[in-house]
């Protein structure tokens, strides 16, 4: 769905800008070719959560997640107030 929408945004913009007569933005490359660092991921093992999201600065991160034995895992940064723990 956020693909949908980030189409339709440059489409949007294209639109605006040639009845400006500005040049239109280039699409955004794929997912697939874009290079993302990857923040320290936690053992996944451990954990009873398993996603991911990219942050503002474009790093891969663990989605926020409980672990098994309740204790942090490593790479946490904090723990949130529903228990589960951030890896941002």
């Amino acid at each position: 769905m956020l693909r949908t929408m980030s189409w339709a945004l440059v489409t949007v913009l294209a639109l605006a800008m040639s009845a400006a007569g500005a040049k239109p933005p280039a699409p955004p490359a794929s997912a697939a070719s874009v290079v993302r660092p990857v923040a320290a991921a936690p053992a996944e093992s451990q954990l009873v959560e398993h996603g991911q999201y990219i942050n503002g600065s474009g790093a891969v991160v663990h989605s926020p997640a409980c672990t098994i034995s309740g204790q942090a895992p490593a790479g946490a940064s904090a723990q949130c107030r529903d228990g589960t723990f951030s890896f941002s």
